[in-house]
């Protein structure tokens, strides 16, 4: 064999070494909210091996709970077979031990939105991880670059906005940071394949593309409902019959759960001081009085046990 041939095989044996090291194979999950749940849903759908951290295991119990409900409403509707769920739970493992991301190929945060509380876990997960591994940031609002400031490990965190519900929405949206390195942007762009999702990357700046868009239009359906000049439900009856919405801005809002869509405004407001994105009063209330929408039965609708919208709406009164 001439030299021509064995620098080529070191060449081929070299790139198939960077691809095996390169190969997302085990992804934890810091956060067991709505997000955290259908994120761990869509990666272990994709056949991967997933790890859910929380704080308690009364935190876990509940969450556990919740994704096995949701994944019997698919089943009610013929969206998804027994079968398949026991599939993709057998593949979700949770632990309130985080020391155990440490054999992880991939961690990705899905805490409330807080600048400080993910520079925490950031800060905590830089001395856990193995070198090679990724953080990722689901925030929606946040600065990346600021949260990647708690650790040393900047050039291997990106932000992935995904949107819920997760397995539904097939975009997450790419945010790299100032020292994010290339090589991390295109195996998350490859990772994104791997679960079904399309990636578009963005700028990072307040609210990126998707929240930044949505926002102003929920903010302004709420001023609309507290002005009485629709119901909730003629409000987004309007919405989906005229443009064509899947969902209406109140409804959406209440699948978001409404202390996420506070927080994302107040952020906005907070950033870029445009009066749009200052919360309506009537959002505020309903998060004051944990009327959170969906997730938690009542919100601008009311919510069987079965997730759907119970016929009869709440009159929204500010006191």
């Amino acid at each position: 064999m001439n030299d021509e041939n064995l620098k080529l095989e070191d060449l081929l044996s070299a790139k198939s070494a960077n691809e095996e090291s390169d190969r997302i194979e085990y992804v934890a999950i810091i956060g067991a909210g709505l997000m955290g749940q259908g994120i761990a849903q869509t990666i272990s759908s994709s056949g991967l091996d997933v790890l859910i951290i929380e704080q308690s295991e009364d935190i876990i119990k509940s969450a556990e709970l919740a994704l096995k409900k949701t994944m019997e409403r698919e089943i009610a509707r013929w969206a998804m077979t027994n079968s398949e769920m026991k599939s993709i739970l057998s593949r979700i493992q949770w632990s309130t031990d985080l020391n155990l991301v440490a054999e992880c190929d991939l961690v990705i945060e899905a805490i409330e939105e807080n600048l400080e509380k993910k520079q925490n876990l950031f800060g905590q997960l830089g001395s856990i991880i193995k070198e090679e591994c990724i953080l990722v940031s689901n925030t929606s609002t946040l600065s990346l670059t600021k949260i990647a400031e708690a650790t040393e490990r900047r050039d291997n965190i990106i932000g992935v906005h995904f949107l819920n519900p997760v397995p539904k929405i097939p975009l997450v949206e790419l945010v790299k940071g100032y020292e994010t390195s290339e090589k991390t942007v295109e195996i998350m762009k490859c990772f994104a394949k791997v679960i079904g999702k399309t990636a578009v990357e963005v700028f990072e700046f307040p609210g990126f593309v998707t929240t930044r868009a949505i926002v102003p239009l929920l903010n302004e359906a709420m001023h609309i409902l507290l002005e009485g000049i629709a119901s909730a439900k003629d409000i987004d009856t309007a919405m989906k019959l005229g443009y064509n919405f899947q969902n209406g801005p109140l409804e959406l809002a209440d699948q978001m759960g409404l202390d996420r869509v506070l927080d994302w405004m107040e952020n906005l407001w907070n950033a870029l001081g445009e009066p749009r994105y200052r919360p309506c009063p009537i959002l505020r209330k309903l998060v004051r009085e944990r009327k959170l929408g969906l997730k938690t039965g009542e919100g601008f609708y009311k919510y069987g046990a079965d997730g759907k919208i119970i016929t009869e709406e709440i009159k929204q009164v500010i006191k």
